[in-house]
C-alpha cells in the first residue's frame, strides 16, 4: 500500500483488500471457515439454507463499507446492519463467534499485518452494534 495513503479515507482500505476480487476472497474463504468448523456453526445456522446470496450481500457491503463501489446498494438497496439482523439471537457468544471466524479468515489474506488489525478493529464496531440491538430486541420482546 502507498504510505502516503491512511485506512478509512478514500477508497484505501477497499485497495488494500485487494478491491472487489481480494474481498470475494475474503468472504469465501470466511463462509467455507464458518460452514466446516464446529465453533462457528452456530451462527452458520443463523443463515438462510442457500449461502450464495449471504455470500454476495456481505462481499457487496464490504466493498461499500471499505471505500470503494457501493454494491450492496446498486443491487439491494440501503442497508442498517443493526436491523437487518435484529431478529437474530445474537449476543457476545455469537458475536465473538463471527469476529473470530472473520479474524481467522483475514489473517489467511495478502493484506498488509497493519490493515489485517485495523480491519479487525473496524469490524468490531457494526459486529457490537448488531449484538446491542438484538439484545435490545431481545428484552422488549
Amino acid at each position: 500500500m502507498n504510505s502516503e495513503r491512511q485506512y478509512g479515507i478514500g477508497d484505501a482500505s477497499f485497495q488494500a483488500a485487494g478491491g472487489q476480487d481480494g474481498i470475494f476472497v475474503l468472504v469465501n474463504n470466511f463462509f467455507d471457515r464458518m460452514g466446516s468448523d464446529e465453533r462457528f456453526a452456530t451462527i452458520w445456522n443463523m443463515h438462510p439454507d442457500d449461502k450464495a446470496i449471504s455470500r454476495d450481500k456481505l462481499a457487496r457491503f464490504l466493498c461499500g463499507w471499505l471505500g470503494g463501489p457501493k454494491l450492496y446498494s446498486e443491487k439491494y438497496g440501503a442497508i442498517g446492519i443493526p436491523r437487518v439482523h435484529a431478529h437474530l439471537a445474537i449476543a457476545t457468544p455469537e458475536r465473538d463467534q463471527w469476529l473470530t471466524c472473520m479474524s481467522e479468515s483475514v489473517n489467511e489474506q495478502p493484506f498488509a499485518p497493519e490493515f489485517k488489525v485495523y480491519l479487525m478493529e473496524q469490524l468490531f464496531v457494526p459486529a457490537e452494534a448488531v449484538r446491542r440491538r438484538c439484545s435490545a430486541q431481545e428484552s422488549i420482546v
